[in-house]
């Protein structure tokens, strides 16, 4: 896989364009994170107190992220949750069956859905998430998630190999 081109979002954009635009850095700068890794070293758990923090589990993560709030809750979609309520690593794990690519097009996929979704959406109308929410928030929620676990991203793949950066 080759790293993707990634652009920061416009200086002028808008609110509701930067929101976009930076889901779609993050979604970018996670996938080159797994870039020159091997099946292997993309499972890879570094974090003892993290025993199911790998690489392609982060991207699991914002996967199931992106489809419990932007498809079911801001668009009302019924696709089937990638959480379980019953086991809050559940998204995380990876199974033996998938694999860097059968992951990233699943980010893809789930990402180009999103796209769709958001400019779909009425940002100022109220959903119901855990609780009553207007999606600009629930959207910036999203962002800081998703932003987060990029930062986690870095730090796993930095102890796997060595690579630092964006």
């Amino acid at each position: 896989m080759a790293p993707r081109d990634r652009s920061w979002p416009d200086p002028l954009s808008t609110l509701a364009e930067s929101v976009v635009g930076f889901l779609q850095f993050v979604h970018t700068t996670a996938v080159n994170k797994v870039d020159g890794l091997d099946e292997v070293q993309a499972r890879a758990t570094p974090l003892e107190s993290s025993p199911v923090m790998s690489p392609l589990g982060l991207i699991k993560h914002l996967t199931a992220v992106q489809r419990q709030h932007l498809q079911r809750t801001v668009g009302g979609q019924d696709l089937p949750s990638l959480w379980r309520s019953d086991d809050h690593d559940y998204e995380f794990r990876i199974g033996p069956h998938e694999t860097i690519a059968s992951v990233i097009a699943a980010y893809d996929e789930e990402w180009s859905r999103s796209q769709q979704t958001l400019r779909d959406a009425d940002w100022s109308a109220v959903v119901q998430s855990y609780r009553p929410v207007r999606v600009e928030r629930l959207l910036t929620d999203v962002l800081q998630e998703s932003a987060r676990h990029l930062g986690h991203l870095d730090i796993v793949r930095e102890l796997i190999d060595g690579t630092k950066g964006e």
